[in-house]
């Protein structure tokens, strides 16, 4: 298994697996390929691929701000869970994002993603219950919620 930074030729392989994960949530602009090239060029040492050969075993995508980290979407092909590659791209991330000045690195899951939620858990991310998440969309965003 190599992993390595993402590149923007991995997009379709990534795109299809982030389709194939359960419990997502992607939008027609910002997870486009223009939006996700935008992304990886503004932190280009931050988002990860996970590859066995020519498949695409799973990526995690994040940035910063200058400020704080953010993992926007994670995702483990269901014939490579439970072998540790998860966790792999989470330290990767974060070590990259540390090197990079970062000191607290933020994340959002859907509610009903337990799987998920547990993973994260697993991680050492908490819940935060004395706040509440806030967006509002400066463009017509299609959800993708998978």
């Amino acid at each position: 298994m190599e992993i390595r930074v993402m590149d923007i030729v991995d997009y379709d392989q990534v795109y299809a697996l982030w389709m194939n994960s359960k419990n997502m949530g992607f939008n027609n602009l910002d997870d486009s390929r223009e939006g996700i090239e935008r992304l990886l060029r503004r932190n280009p040492h931050t988002s990860f691929v996970a590859m066995d050969g020519d498949t695409l075993a799973g990526v995690i995508l994040s940035g910063q701000d200058g400020r704080r980290g953010y993992i926007y979407h994670m995702s483990v092909a269901e014939a490579y869970r439970r072998q540790g590659i998860g966790t792999e791209l989470v330290n990767r991330c974060l070590s990259a994002l540390k090197a990079e000045g970062i000191n607290k690195v933020a994340l959002l899951v859907f509610n009903r993603n337990e799987a998920g939620n547990a993973f994260w858990e697993a991680q050492g991310f908490t819940v935060r219950n004395d706040i509440a998440y806030r967006n509002k969309a400066l463009a017509e965003l299609i959800r993708i919620d998978t």
